[in-house]
């Protein structure tokens, strides 16, 4: 059961600050990074400062529950960056006080320098990009750090935080079954209380796209996939940490309160160039989205103090597809009185009843009176459910 849960408070909000740069860009990478030879961090940080202004003035009297520095890389903001974002947003607004404040970092010796200083600015939950215990397969993904540099990262990691979060990449091309599992228990030997692991997907515009477009990179078979995921949960129940969410693992109560903000549609505003936002204001769900490319987005808050690009009102229809498209990836699915709450209509004018009922019938599916969840097998299906419940709305 996931104890962790979004207070749908009018006044609750969470905050995430995109941070576009990275040393360079992993083939497997499709979020909006962009490499640099320099960068000016003061300029950087004015236009960051300005545009959560204008959100501050925007949407006042709010309640701060989460922040998420996320990127491209983060810990390559300069920590007074950092320190000057949260003064700022914790001066403007109220602070829950059990607030999460977590940090995306690379276990760079670059990055990880400087996580005392991350830690004295405000950040209290790391997030480290490790993707895998395997030399070489590091070096196929792109990354920029060796096995020994990944584990010295989170050494020094658990010294420094005692709330901390790790990521790896599975279902690598000619990665067996034991290969994996042999990784994941190394993983084991350092996971504190949250850990995410992520199948390897080939998203459109990434370097391994176009060499699995051109038939230079083989992915596992479908079977393949569904037997290292069905052990991956197997293994991690057995080890206290089932999953709360399709790639996210937690023991109970330590679940990431930022990221159960988007799953459970709570409210949140984004800073920073590309950076999404969703927010209530009334009865009418607003999405707001940022220009991508840096310069283009800094000129314009320089001009206008904000780098929006379109701020779209949500009809009902979209608000439900994206509740369903977010919230079914939790284990405990979907809070139907939330639902209603946020469409304004019941489920049967909205979803596809036959589709339910067809998908409850093959154990894909399950509905109670006060929550609509994926099985655990659903769960791994979601692409193929989705389309077909949602199919009176799309």
């Amino acid at each position: 059961m996931l104890e962790n849960a979004v207070n749908h408070s009018t006044d609750n909000l969470a905050l995430y600050v995109h941070w576009p740069f990275c040393l360079s860009k992993c083939p497997y990478c499709d979020f909006n990074s962009h490499v640099r030879d320099s960068i000016d961090q003061s300029l950087w940080r004015s236009a960051l400062l300005q545009e959560l202004q204008t959100e501050i003035n925007e949407n006042p009297k709010r309640r701060i529950t989460s922040v998420f520095f996320g990127g491209g890389t983060p810990s390559l903001m300069a920590p007074g960056t950092v320190s000057d974002i949260l003064d700022y947003a914790f001066k403007y607004w109220k602070v829950d006080r059990n607030v999460e404040v977590t940090l995306e970092a690379n276990p760079t010796s670059l990055e990880t320098g400087d996580l005392k200083d991350f830690n004295h600015a405000g950040v209290n939950r790391l997030s480290l990009g490790i993707q895998s215990l395997n030399d070489g397969a590091l070096k196929f993904l792109g990354r920029k750090h060796t096995a020994r540099e990944a584990l010295s990262a989170l050494d020094i990691t658990r010294k420094v935080f005692s709330q901390y979060s790790f990521d790896l990449i599975y279902c690598r091309p000619e990665q067996s079954l034991a290969a994996w599992e042999h990784e994941l228990a190394a993983a084991l030997e350092y996971v504190g209380d949250h850990i995410s692991l992520y199948q390897l997907t080939i998203e459109r515009g990434t370097a391994f796209f176009a060499l699995w477009r051109d038939g230079d990179l083989q992915m596992p078979c479908e079977s393949v996939s569904a037997t290292q995921f069905e052990q991956t949960q197997v293994i991690m129940e057995n080890a206290g940490l089932p999953a709360y969410e399709i790639s996210n693992h937690a023991k109970p109560g330590s679940e990431s309160l930022h990221n159960l903000t988007y799953w459970q549609y709570g409210d949140y505003v984004g800073i920073g160039p590309g950076a999404h936002g969703r927010i209530q204001h009334g009865n009418q769900k607003i999405a707001v989205k940022r220009i991508a490319n840096p310069e283009n987005w800094r000129l314009q808050v320089v001009a206008k103090s904000h780098g929006t690009q379109e701020k779209t009102p949500l009809t009902s229809a979209e608000v439900f597809e994206e509740m369903i498209l977010m919230g079914l990836r939790l284990r405990r699915g979907i809070d139907l009185a939330t639902l209603q709450n946020q469409t304004r209509q019941p489920l049967s004018s909205l979803i596809n009843e036959n589709a339910l009922a067809d998908f409850i019938s093959a154990g894909l599916m399950k509905k109670s009176h006060d929550h609509l969840k994926a099985t655990r097998s659903g769960r791994q299906r979601l692409n193929a459910i989705m389309p077909k419940l949602l199919d009176r709305v799309c």
